[in-house]
């Protein structure tokens, strides 16, 4: 069951970033900010070379760090040497991550793909994260878009709850990912399967059906991204929880 405290305040996506206060995404300086004025925090997850999960969002590294290439190409060691963008510091590892948030605020985790169509060519990352849980003790749910990745998380770390990061899976938003798998997906129909709680949702999306019937059997609801007020009213509609970006939520 999703820990009530996800549901008490909006959810910071990437952290509370904004590379023009020095706070570049998934950073500890987002991270901390997120912390001082009582927001949740999502984060991704990406593999390094060395099979250590890294608290960084894109699979290249250019658009957000001082270097080129896969992230998967680079060890623990050398990512977490290779300064943000916009920032002073290097990419965390996920346990870093843990050890600053150490509980304060709820955290929602994000598996990125890693087999790259959604496929069952996963597991590496998974068990990365599910290790440097074990002796966590705070608020955190993982999610992923990929449904073996969850259903993965179910076995390696039963105890912490999971959910599915859930899109419309429109051609031109997923371009890689082959018609039959976007067409399935779409529906969301291993929720039950993976032994999901939640999901987190397109904001562009919330009036599917397939929401619909999922909040009707008590599913809790999630959505992403949020990025000014006047959304973010009109997504408490149909949301149990918002994640956001590019602005402060109101009473915050």
């Amino acid at each position: 069951m999703l820990d009530k405290r996800f549901l008490d305040a909006p959810i910071a996506h990437r952290a509370l970033h904004d590379v023009t206060d020095g706070r570049p995404e998934n950073s500890r300086a987002a991270i901390e900010a997120a912390i001082a004025q009582g927001f949740g925090i999502e984060i991704d997850l990406q593999l390094s070379s060395d099979g250590v999960a890294m608290a960084f969002h894109d699979y290249q590294l250019q658009r957000l760090a001082e270097a080129k290439g896969a992230v998967r190409q680079h060890t623990a060691e050398v990512l977490g040497a290779i300064q943000l963008i916009g920032g002073d510091e290097g990419i965390p590892t996920f346990a870093e991550v843990l050890d600053l948030v150490a509980g304060r605020v709820p955290l929602l985790i994000e598996f990125k793909d890693q087999d790259g169509i959604m496929g069952p060519n996963v597991g590496t990352l998974e068990a990365s994260a599910a290790h440097a849980v074990q002796d966590y003790d705070g608020p955190m749910a993982f999610m992923a878009f990929n449904p073996h990745s969850v259903a993965a998380l179910r076995d390696l770390a039963p105890n912490v709850p999971r959910g599915l990061t859930t899109d419309p899976f429109h051609a031109d938003g997923w371009p890689l990912l082959p018609k039959a798998v976007r067409t399935r997906l779409k529906s969301i129909p291993d929720y039950d399967a993976v032994g999901a709680c939640f999901i987190s949702h397109s904001v562009d999306d919330l009036h599917s059906p397939e929401v619909a019937a999922l909040k009707a059997r008590g599913a809790k609801v999630l959505c992403w991204t949020v990025t000014s007020i006047e959304q973010e009213q009109e997504a408490r509609g149909f949301v149990d929880n918002v994640t956001f970006e590019g602005y402060v939520p109101k009473g915050r």
